[in-house]
């Protein structure tokens, strides 16, 4: 009965990074390219993301990965240098400062408008998972999509902290132990979806290509420099989730 009185919710993390840049580690381009880097980063600033939410009265119970970002276009990319131009689908300040490095042009499309956005021209590219591109049905307006991984975004479940300090003893350590559950399998989960997905992708005609390693060392450097823009910003405690993410 306790445990229902918590009324649990669900956001991205990167999505509060306006209140602190420590939030934005979870969508820094070509940090954590796998699940398994994924998993070792969210390891590594799993702390100091707990402590903030708990400075502003947010319990975290558990955070669970989407699918790798990956490329979707029309044009072949076998390096950096073949992106320069591109129309280029951003919906934030992490792919919109992407795209500047990257010689690409960003316009700011929503979810929904991705495919009118591909029929008027006014994208050419876009970065996403493969979720998204098989939701939107990709096929209709690119023809290829290439597995960068260039970050995998997480949800995060939170639930009030007072309401969560209000329940005895035994229920808060029963629904921290059933957020490790759920914590487990949503990470098993987002795995077969991402290769679910990409199957979907396929099976409608579009190629699905492992990128060149002229273009992931391009994006690599990308990555570098943007990494490297985030820890100007978070001083100290970003450079202790890079050390610890990176031992």
């Amino acid at each position: 009965v306790q445990t229902m009185q918590v009324q649990a919710g669900e956001v991205f993390i990167s999505l509060l990074a306006n209140e602190d840049p420590i939030f934005a580690v979870d969508s820094i381009p070509f940090l954590a390219t796998s699940y398994d880097d994924a998993e070792q980063l969210w390891d590594a600033s799993r702390d100091a993301i707990e402590s903030r939410l708990a400075d502003d009265g947010i319990q975290l119970l558990y955070a669970v990965p989407w699918p790798a970002q990956g490329l979707y276009t029309s044009r072949e990319v076998n390096g950096v240098d073949d992106l320069e131009g591109l129309k280029f689908r951003a919906y934030n300040a992490t792919t919109s400062r992407l795209a500047e490095l990257t010689g690409m042009v960003p316009t700011q499309v929503e979810v929904p408008d991705i495919p009118q956005a591909f029929a008027t021209g006014i994208v050419e590219a876009m970065i996403t998972s493969p979720s998204t591109g098989a939701n939107s049905k990709a096929w209709d307006f690119v023809d290829r999509f290439y597995d960068i991984q260039a970050w995998l975004p997480k949800n995060m479940v939170i639930v009030n902290r007072r309401a969560f300090d209000a329940l005895d003893e035994e229920t808060r350590q029963a629904v921290l132990d059933a957020a490790a559950e759920a914590e487990k399998r949503g990470w098993e989960m987002s795995r077969k979806e991402a290769a679910a997905k990409k199957a979907v992708l396929e099976d409608n005609g579009m190629q699905v290509l492992d990128p060149s390693q002229a273009l992931m060392d391009g994006l690599t450097d990308v990555g570098r420099t943007m990494t490297d823009e985030w820890l100007e910003k978070t001083g100290e405690d970003g450079q202790a989730i890079i050390e610890a993410y990176r031992q």
